[in-house]
């Protein structure tokens, strides 16, 4: 008998759940809303300015050169959000690197006691005063495509100088203003 009173509120609880629901189907889709849905097109991706993703691959690429880093490569279109964020990204990860060659103080040391970093006199050009030869071994084919060092950034000058010191010249190219830093 108490199963019965227990079975008895559920099936009739049921049963109004039932003919809600085939009510609710019969009388067709709700109308909740009186304005148009929302999206009746699919979703478009957004569309990037790929001069924008040129200048920042190229700038990406500069440095890289510059450094002695290898290029970086990405298969996304140029028109892609993903390629935008790619090149953003790596832009900013190169530009951070170059910003802090590795002996810095020893090079600003140096220039210090050398000539200005504009300095375009012959046979010694750029802040810390690089001939031909030396240009033409260490320096970037970008740079070098541009002129000599005096028209070179600072920073680009002083990894041009880098690369000479990790090929195992040290800071001996500068014999006189090293010794006056303490590098030698």
């Amino acid at each position: 008998m108490n199963e019965k009173r227990v079975l008895l509120p559920i099936a009739v609880a049921l049963l109004v759940l039932l003919a809600a629901a085939a009510s609710s189907l019969a009388a067709g889709p709700p109308n909740a809303s009186p304005l148009p849905p929302k999206r009746l097109t699919p979703v478009t991706a957004r569309r990037v300015d790929p001069l924008m993703t040129r200048k920042l691959r190229r700038t990406t690429w500069h440095w890289q050169a510059v450094i002695g880093v290898r290029r970086s490569h990405s298969m996304a279109p140029l028109r892609s959000t993903r390629a935008l964020r790619f090149w953003r990204g790596h832009a900013h990860a190169v530009l951070r690197l170059a910003a802090r060659p590795p002996h810095r103080r020893g090079w600003l040391c140096i220039h210090h006691y050398e000539g200005s970093w504009h300095d375009g006199g012959d046979p010694y050009w750029g802040g810390l005063q690089m001939d031909r030869g030396f240009m033409r071994s260490y320096a970037a084919r970008d740079l070098l495509r541009r002129g000599w060092a005096n028209s070179w950034s600072p920073l680009e000058q002083m990894w041009v100088a880098e690369r000479a010191y990790r090929s195992g010249r040290g800071f001996y190219p500068w014999p006189n203003s090293a010794r006056y830093c303490g590098l030698i």
